[in-house]
């Protein structure tokens, strides 16, 4: 055999070995999208159906059950959470409504990297604007008139337990359209005087009834405190220090938020504030939430835990918020909770 022919040889055999490596790799990818999308034997039932936000009665979620649904906008019968789930078109990786408004973040693959996206939504889930996010999709929130709307993005990192993060929250006036893109931008009061700093980052806002007052996350310096502001004012002043993820009770009084446990460390218990008095209460969810939870009605919170022995899925949780009881399943295979 020439060297030229043995040369020509050892390409082709280079070039068929790597044609089937990637044809393995296709396959295996193939199969395991396959695996993730087929519907589970024992699994909750779920079934395509038109979802709306007038639907009363209703509490609407992420679906998280493994299926040609997973991560599609469905909803249950409050009353009955374990009931068949109607699951709508519409994908979200955060989703949350309120008086007929929808905010749903989305996570679109792409050929060079993924887009990240919000829609702003009507009570049939059609997407009246798109908003590009400036990183990925972690908090979402509707004030309860529907009026406003706000979202959180990892800038860099990918989770609140990253040694290092950036985040960047949004509100949305949906009357006017008028976008303010970073809460950064607002005047800090911390501690009662004028603040300012490069390493502010908010997330986790929460709105009040009169459509002005809200609440969120500070972190600086590296501390975390419970901030209460004004959109039309354009302020926030810090109220208590450890406080993440807020999240306003129905009547206004209480704040469900996640206490970061033992200094340093990626633990967070779920507590309840009383915001006339600030005293805390600790409930009774001993796993660490790394969720911003949601009121269900005055008495009771729900959250999203990792489910057992599945990466990448969670179920919902709910628990009494004054302390007391015990936690329950509320939804198998679900996130991103929103009672209508």
């Amino acid at each position: 055999m020439t060297p030229l022919r043995r040369r020509l040889l050892i390409l082709v055999t280079a070039v068929l070995l790597l044609a089937g490596v990637g044809t393995g790799v296709v396959l295996h990818a193939a199969s395991r999208a396959a695996r993730e999308n087929r519907p589970q034997a024992g699994g909750p039932s779920v079934s395509s159906g038109k979802v709306t936000l007038t639907q009363k009665g209703r509490l609407t979620f992420v679906n998280a059950a493994a299926g040609p649904q997973r991560t599609a906008v469905a909803s249950v019968p409050s009353t009955d959470p374990e009931a068949g789930r109607t699951a709508s078109g519409l994908k979200c990786v955060r989703f949350y409504a309120a008086a007929g408004t929808g905010i749903c973040l989305q996570s679109v693959p792409g050929v060079l990297k993924q887009s990240n996206r919000a829609l702003l939504l009507d009570a049939n889930l059609r997407t009246l604007h798109t908003f590009p996010l400036a990183g990925t999709p972690s908090r979402a929130r509707v004030s309860p008139s529907g009026r406003f709307v706000a979202w959180t993005v990892f800038v860099s990192g990918e989770s609140y337990s990253s040694a290092f993060f950036s985040t960047r929250t949004s509100v949305l006036d949906t009357r006017t359209m008028k976008l303010t893109p970073s809460l950064e931008t607002f005047s800090i009061t911390l501690d009662g005087k004028p603040y300012k700093a490069s390493d502010v980052n908010f997330w986790g806002v929460t709105f009040a009834t009169d459509d002005d007052t809200f609440y969120a996350t500070l972190n600086t310096a590296s501390h975390t405190y419970l901030v209460r502001g004004s959109l039309s004012r354009r302020t926030v002043t810090t109220l208590i220090q450890n406080v993440e993820c807020p999240s306003l009770s129905p009547d206004g009084t209480r704040v469900a938020f996640k206490k970061r446990v033992l200094s340093r460390t990626n633990l967070w218990h779920e507590y309840v504030l009383d915001l006339r008095t600030l005293h805390e209460t600790a409930l009774a969810e001993r796993h660490s939430v790394d969720d911003q939870a949601t009121w269900l009605d005055n008495d009771t919170v729900a959250y999203a835990l990792p489910t057992d022995g599945k990466v990448g899925s969670t179920d919902l949780w709910s628990v009494p918020a004054d302390g007391t009881g015990t936690p329950r399943l509320l939804i198998a295979g679900a996130s991103s909770p929103a009672p209508l």
